[in-house]
């Protein structure tokens, strides 16, 4: 014992109590006998309640994902509700699980904890995708929202994500005055367990119906899609929520060819399959690709376990698979949106789309070719959401996207949408078939329309004290003394949204950053290359996102430019002394 603080050993001998349940009690009295290590990492601190909500590895003690962590932030929402609305008669929670180990288990605790503090709440009776769960919100008028899911992290983690009443993610000032709600509970003592059972409604497959309709809605080619119903799609859940979503949302498109992967439909929160389960990363679709090259299919999609994100591949030009970045994905979809739109005689001057700051300037360009306002927010999608709400009434949404593979269409829900975003890859392959094109000739023709860009993400991990030290002294760095030029380029823009100034190095002038305060820089280049320097808030790491651009003559020349492109970001990461 010798090994252990003080203050941990303190605060493990308060879970042996008998507020906790005995297998809790068990576990704890099992690391304080033989796991010091163990015993000091579960309890040193508290598992933080951010912004978004919780994340961590699940397990007894304070610094972990468990009945009673998951128990103490659902008490600080509920009294958080019940003071931000008190002419509501009746508050409701909609509540919604991934696939991951515990999931539903905890998806009940929060569940019964509500109910036990006289919230109605609606509960999937199953595993289900984020952006349902942000849809069931708005369609039965919650007051807020619950998803048990930590995104693609390891097998060993889950979290607990928070929306509010418009179907978003939780933005100030909610996010800051749940967090002072959930630090008021430092007890379980104060946590209500006790289940209200005629307090909980489960929503089962006609609500999954409901959403699906919603979803169809938006195709703007019914006919089309008919009429290339024998397009090939190979499906791939990697284990998660999207299971049955995406290939119903497909057919109800008009898309009939889908063919998935089976050992990767077992829903399991252990992923047997990959070694992570995220889209963006290439191992994750190899199986997919196997299945496509076996089907001659013409796209491949990946979800990743909750059902908000998703990885493409499409035939290049010889006809082998190439996987798609975010921005390539978001920028064919944005394309043949507003190109329909404007077909469609529907684009008035009041429409908008929406982009994250650290997204390929190709979107805006799209957006400008069209006469389609597009907003920058933050990164993160419930940017997007809440500029959707401000402008709510007043202009209409088409779509925003992200970078790390996030998209939405429609306004129906307010947080990225793996399954509307399969079914428009899918009718934008079948509008570019219809004109003898693939996918990936159509991106190259917007290449040659808008400019081509090029984009690369670089993460530096650096663990520890010293690491987030030595992050915060790059920052500081490039505060104090900005490039000025990079591999040859003159940087035109300095873009500091910690300071809110974006200051103009060739007029000497400086102009205010309408977005609120982040630690995040960019530099605009004189040949119209992008580069984004920006601290992760999840994990201790410095990113930089690299967009370089250069001009696409013709089709023909596409890989000579590529290859243009991919020398300039290597002399960008040479610049900036990553390398």
């Amino acid at each position: 014992m010798n090994k252990v603080d003080a203050a941990v050993l303190e605060r493990a001998q308060k879970w042996l109590g008998a507020s906790f349940d005995e297998d809790t009690r068990n576990q704890v009295k099992t690391l304080m006998d033989n796991d010091p290590v163990g015993l000091t990492d579960a309890f040193y601190r508290d598992l933080e309640f951010g912004t978004g909500g919780l994340r961590g590895i699940m397990g007894v003690g304070t610094n972990r994902m468990n009945k009673y962590t998951v128990g103490m932030a659902t008490q600080g929402l509920a009294n958080y509700l019940k003071l931000s609305f008190p002419d509501i008669q009746q508050i409701s929670v909609a509540i919604a699980h991934d696939s991951r180990n515990n999931s539903a288990y905890f998806a009940e605790i929060s569940a019964e904890i509500l109910s036990a503090n006289g919230i109605k709440v609606y509960l999937f009776e199953g595993l289900r995708p984020v952006p349902e769960l942000s849809f069931a919100v708005r369609e039965h008028a919650c007051q807020s929202g619950i998803v048990i899911t930590a995104s693609h992290n390891p097998k060993e983690y889950n979290g607990y994500k928070v929306y509010w009443d418009d179907g978003g993610q939780l933005v100030p000032p909610h996010d800051i005055n749940v967090i002072k709600e959930v630090q008021k509970i430092t007890s379980v003592d104060q946590v209500r367990f006790g289940r209200v059972e005629d307090l909980i409604e489960m929503l089962d497959e006609d609500f999954d119906r409901l959403y699906l309709e919603r979803i169809r809605t938006y195709s703007l080619s019914h006919d089309n899609n008919r009429k290339h119903s024998d397009l090939k799609i190979v499906f791939t859940p990697i284990h998660g929520a999207a299971v049955k979503l995406v290939p119903a949302a497909l057919k109800a498109f008009g898309f009939e060819k889908i063919y998935n992967v089976p050992e990767q439909d077992v829903v399991s929160g252990d992923f047997p399959t990959v070694h992570s389960p995220n889209p963006e990363e290439p191992a994750a679709l190899k199986m997919a690709l196997d299945r496509a090259r076996e089907e001659d299919a013409e796209l491949v999609m990946a979800t990743d376990p909750d059902g908000d994100r998703v990885g493409v591949a499409v035939k290049d030009q010889w006809g082998e698979y190439v996987l798609l970045n975010g921005n390539q994905t978001a920028s064919l979809i944005t394309s043949y949106l507003l190109s329909k739109w404007k077909e469609d005689g529907k684009l008035t001057g009041n429409e908008f789309v929406v982009k994250t700051i650290v997204t390929s300037e190709l979107l805006k360009n799209i957006a400008e070719h069209y006469g389609v306002e597009c907003f920058d927010v933050l990164t993160g999608f419930k940017y997007i959401a809440e500029i959707i709400r401000e402008l709510e009434g007043k202009k209409t949404f088409i779509a925003g996207g992200e970078e790390s593979y996030g998209f939405l269409v429609g306004d129906y829900v307010r947080d990225k949408d793996a399954i509307i975003t399969c079914c428009f890859v899918a009718e934008a392959a079948a509008w570019a078939r219809e004109q003898g094109k693939s996918l990936f000739e159509t991106l190259i023709d917007l290449y040659v329309e808008h400019g081509f860009f090029l984009e690369k993400l670089i993460s530096i991990t650096k663990k520890g004290k010293a690491g987030l030290e030595e992050i915060q002294a790059m920052m500081q760095g490039f505060r104090s003394k900005p490039p000025q030029e990079l591999n040859g380029i003159k940087v035109l823009e300095i873009k500091d949204y910690g300071t809110s100034k974006a200051s103009n190095l060739l007029a000497q002038t400086e102009k205010p950053i309408d977005l609120p305060k982040s630690n995040v820089l960019q530099f605009f280049l004189e040949d119209g290359s992008k580069i984004t320097v920006r601290p992760s808030g999840t994990e201790p790491k410095i990113k930089f996102y690299f967009g370089a651009k250069g001009l696409l003559g013709k089709a023909a020349d596409f890989e000579k430019v590529n290859e243009q492109l991919e020398k300039k970001i290597e002399g960008f990461v040479k610049a900036l002394g990553l390398k």
